[in-house]
This record gives structure tokens, sequence and C-alpha cells, in this order.
């Protein structure tokens, strides 16, 4: 059965601070990443947490290469990867005690929302936060 986004899901991410590790969020200015994750942490209030291979800085927010490695809880993991590659974030996601996990518009990968539903998280996938707040008129 394929994964439904809840709109009251939805709003609740978008309107509850929170602390979102953004993966795939360096500083490569042509990465949708860059612009959504400072929408999140300007427009929305959100803490951001860069993950990314090179473990950059991104915002004046301090960046990791893994999820384990951020201290404290992490509440949203927005995950900018490609679908094929989403599963490995969302399976660490739930081993780090994530409360949601956000795929991306154009990432998709249903084996992994389910995963993370039975584990007790909230998934929205194939949509963008930008686009939910705007729709929300946030």
């Amino acid at each position: 059965m394929a994964h439904v986004n809840d709109p009251a899901t939805i709003h609740r991410l978008l309107t509850t601070p929170a602390r979102w590790a953004v993966v795939g969020l360096s500083n490569n200015p042509l990465r949708a990443a860059v612009g959504v994750s400072l929408f999140l942490q300007q427009h929305l209030g959100q803490e951001i947490i860069p993950v990314s291979l090179k473990g950059d800085d991104v915002h004046g927010a301090k960046g990791y290469k893994l999820l384990a490695d951020i201290p404290g809880a992490i509440d949203v993991v927005d995950c900018f990867v490609n679908s094929t590659k989403v599963g490995a974030v969302v399976d660490q996601a739930i081993a780090v005690g994530a409360k949601a996990v956000w795929l991306q518009l154009g990432v998709v990968d249903e084996a992994a929302a389910r995963r993370a539903e039975d584990a007790g998280l909230e998934v929205v996938m194939d949509t963008c936060p930008m686009i939910e707040a705007r729709a929300l008129g946030l």
C-alpha cells in the first residue's frame, strides 16, 4: 500500500519548534537543500543540523557526517538524498531515535517509509517543506 502524507502531521512538523537534521546539506549553493534549510531556520524557526559527507557547517550551524554523531535528540530527519540511498538514511534515523523523517520532493521509498512507520516515526514523503508551508500560509 502506498504511503499517503497526513496533512495534520505536515502542519505539526512545520509549526512545532524542533531540531531538523538535514541530510545532504552542504555549502553547494546549487543544491535545493541550501535554500530549504535556510527557510526552515529563518522563516519557520527550526533548528537545523547539516549532515553531509564532508560535515560542512552551513547557515551558522555545526555540520556532521553521520546522524549518529549529532549530540542530543533529533526531531526530524529531512532527506535530500537520492531515492536509491534514502533507505539507509531512514534506517539511521530509526537507530538514533528520530521522531520523524521527511523525504524531499522526488524522494520515494515505500519500504523505508513502512520501516519508519513501523518503528513509530512520522513520515512525510515526496514533498518539500517550503511548498507545504506556503500552501498552509505559513
